[in-house]
């Protein structure tokens, strides 16, 4: 199975100024979170952040917030908890029916809406911690998620190849920054490719 342009969200956790110095290869890291978002925007990708408890950890990088659509701040270390996943649906439509026909207690919970792009790629830091447990929690909510193994870290390389190992076991897809710019394109007759194809040489 390969990515799909039209099929895809691009989501970034937390590559935030205090914490970036302290993750192993962070500017490695946050120059791939930086690429990706670059990519996504070109081929028309959604790209949407979160920050950690921003007051304490600082905003997301300047050059990076700048590129993403929406920027959600959180709490909680899962994303979802905050409200990621209502982003990521479209909004709600109206049933069209008259909502008094029935009863209240006739009438059916309306089920959230299906995502019309679900496939999300996902990056962040850290991955042990936040990237996983926003990650979990979105497979739980029936997304596919694919992580961007080259654009994520952790203060330690054995909790950041341990969280590879739980998200791949949990069924994440796992890839790099370069596999997803070329399934994005799936071709060099993209319109894009060449400018796609500056930002990862």
């Amino acid at each position: 199975m390969l990515l799909d342009a039209q099929e895809s969200q691009l989501v970034l956790v937390d590559y935030q100024t205090r914490l970036m110095p302290a993750i192993h290869d962070g500017p490695q890291v946050l120059a791939n979170a930086i690429r990706l978002a670059r990519i996504a925007r070109l081929l028309e990708v959604p790209v949407w952040g979160t920050e950690q408890n921003p007051q304490k950890l600082g905003a997301n990088d300047a050059g990076l917030r700048e590129l993403c659509q929406r920027t959600l701040s959180k709490m909680h270390f899962s994303a979802v908890a905050d409200g990621l996943a209502d982003w990521l649906r479209p909004a709600a439509r109206s049933s069209g029916g008259n909502a008094r026909s029935l009863p209240r207690h006739l009438q059916k919970p309306a089920a959230p809406p299906a995502p019309e792009r679900p496939t999300l790629v996902v990056a962040g830091c850290e991955a042990h911690v936040c990237l996983l447990q926003t990650a979990l929690e979105l497979i739980e909510q029936e997304f596919d998620v694919w992580v961007v193994t080259d654009a994520c870290g952790s203060r330690t390389e054995r909790n950041r190849d341990a969280a590879f190992d739980r998200l791949a076991a949990a069924g994440a897809e796992l890839l790099t920054t370069e596999m997803v710019a070329f399934e994005w394109l799936k071709t060099a007759d993209h319109p894009r490719f060449r400018e796609v194809h500056a930002l990862i040489k």
